[in-house]
């Protein structure tokens, strides 16, 4: 495995990336300078690169989709996979809209008029509430600030611009080599409620500075979407207006990658340390959530059954409950496991262990519930990570997927997600 390191910088941390962010009332009205600290967090971002970079995208598998997924998809096309800018509000997610789709090409023109670069060279999003209109004129009121306050350091504020009911903002970059060069991939990333595997999920923005055919960063894209968002379930409701973009700009000074080699797969791991990471904030970040579960699925026949069991057990509802209510309930795991969709199983040969800081216990033995200790299960589910690890006993691979438990607060939030 190859050497990263951790590094600050978020979706700047890559060279030639600027950012910016902050609050124009997308949601409750243009600012007037008395606004409170609630209604006054940013809900608008700009992302914007030195040079003229590839861009790859992952985008919701909905078949309601946002108008900003429509017009990016697109540009995408047109600009035969490059890309300038990023244009993305929060408050608002302009779907199921008549006039969407001239909103979010509104918001391209805006931003390419200010930057001065062509339209289909910017790539839009939206996240928030679906089936209001979005108001176009707090985006002709922000998008001149924005980019007035570009910066190589504007990473925060665009992370925070991003968040809708989400606690905490969510950045994480690495750095690693390629053709003796120091590369920098980071990204952002938001994400609390509506999340359910199958595209990517979210809106994630990651860039990279190191040089990729727009080729090859669509297959890496792709590829670590699969093991990552897509193994993410927070509720089992998946958002019209999911996106995933990799933007590359070159300016770590590598020879481009554009065939699968070892610098590719460095590359492809790079992204993976990243989006792995963005991934597990966005389950602990759950609405409501007061613990991660990570479900790790191994000795399976193969990859894609691995990733249908563990995705399988994190999106029950039973299951996720049971971690809330901290009671070794195993039989709901195990229900999970069979209703999986794959015939790739021997249920016969299922092991299942609980996990945490506080130790491990094994519940299930070749499909059976097993005589624990409920003393010793209560300790390990009283910790706020836990680990459910399914053992199929039928191969040597492995998958992991990720969630949260579902609690009272969960309602509360989404009872009167509005207002």
């Amino acid at each position: 495995m190859e050497n990263f390191e951790t590094i600050g910088g978020g979706i700047c941390a890559a060279k030639g990336f600027k950012a910016s962010g902050l609050y124009c009332g997308i949601k409750h009205g243009l600012p007037d300078g008395n606004e409170s600290p609630v209604k006054n967090k940013n809900d608008i971002a700009m992302i914007f690169a030195d040079v003229e970079c590839s861009a790859a995208g992952v985008y919701t598998s909905n078949k309601v989709k946002g108008a900003p997924v429509i017009v990016t998809k697109s540009n995408l096309v047109k600009s035969g996979g490059k890309a300038r800018a990023v244009i993305v509000n929060s408050g608002n997610a302009n779907t199921c809209n008549a006039d969407g789709e001239e909103k979010a090409l509104e918001m391209c023109r805006l931003t390419a008029e200010q930057l001065n670069i062509p339209a289909e060279q910017v790539i839009v999003a939206s996240t928030g509430v679906i089936g209001l209109t979005l108001p176009i004129e707090p985006v002709r009121y922000a998008v001149p600030l924005l980019a007035e306050k570009l910066s190589y350091e504007g990473n925060a504020q665009a992370a925070t611009a991003i968040m809708t009911t989400d606690t905490v903002k969510k950045e994480y970059a690495v750095k690693f080599t390629v053709d003796g060069k120091e590369c920098h991939l980071g990204g952002m990333a938001k994400g609390s409620g509506m999340i359910h595997p199958n595209m990517a999920t979210t809106l994630n923005f990651i860039t990279t500075d190191c040089a990729v055919s727009p080729e090859m960063l669509q297959k890496a894209l792709s590829e670590i979407v699969k093991i990552t968002y897509n193994c993410l379930s927070v509720d089992g409701d998946q958002s019209t207006n999911d996106t995933c973009m990799l933007i590359a700009s070159g300016l770590a000074g590598n020879t481009e990658i554009a065939a699968e080699n070892g610098d590719y797969e460095t590359f492809k791991n790079a992204l993976y340390q990243v989006m792995k990471n963005l991934t597990i904030m966005l389950a602990k970040d759950g609405e409501g959530a007061t613990k991660l579960i990570t479900c790790v699925c191994s000795s399976a026949p193969d990859l894609d059954t691995a990733i249908i069991v563990a995705k399988s057990v994190i999106r029950s509802p039973l299951v996720k409950t049971m971690i809330y209510g901290e009671d070794a309930n195993c039989g709901r795991i195990a229900c999970a496991v069979g209703y999986a969709e794959t015939d790739n199983i021997d249920v016969n040969k299922l092991d299942i262990f609980l996990a945490s800081r506080a130790g491990k216990i094994q519940t299930y033995k070749n499909g059976l519930n097993m005589d624990f200790s409920e003393e010793k299960a209560a300790k390990i589910l009283k910790e706020d990570e836990i680990e459910i690890l399914i053992e199929l006993n039928s191969g040597t691979v492995s998958a992991t997927a990720w969630g949260c438990d579902l609690t009272y607060d969960y309602v509360k939030i989404n009872g009167d997600y509005r207002s």
